[in-house]
């Protein structure tokens, strides 16, 4: 099985995270910083190919009562810049409380943004499993 690469875009740092071969473990892999979302979109397609994932996966934050919000449509956007750019699958998933979480591990606001992909990541592979 391959690996499932997962993005926590931000308006300056992209937090990324990468699954283990089982799809069991997600762990913190890099944090980009934010250029334009073409050249992030084929940044993450290249880190995606690099590490065998066949799947990314993009935090989405939508709000409180899972409404599409200003930060959304920019998540949606590059998952659109993503598709143009040649990834085959690429999925959207929700990111709330993300970096909450993220926060209780993180000593950094750069390890804060990979550890919040982490977390995405985590989730996705849990609801997965269920």
């Amino acid at each position: 099985m391959s690996r499932i690469h997962a993005v926590d875009p931000g308006d300056a740092r992209i937090g990324c995270a990468i699954s283990d071969e089982n799809r069991l473990i997600a762990r913190p892999l890099i944090v980009l910083e934010h250029r334009s979302r073409e050249l992030d979109a084929k940044a993450i397609l290249e880190l995606a190919r690099d590490h065998n994932a066949d799947v990314i996966l993009v935090g989405v934050p939508y709000d409180s009562e899972g409404e599409i919000g200003p930060q959304a449509r920019k998540s949606l956007r590059l998952i659109e810049a993503l598709r143009s750019a040649g990834a085959d699958d690429v999925r959207p998933w929700d990111e709330s409380d993300s970096t909450l979480q993220a926060q209780k591990t993180s000593r950094s606001q750069e390890e804060l943004d990979s550890h919040a992909a982490a977390v995405i990541l985590q989730d996705f592979l849990n609801a997965q499993a269920d």
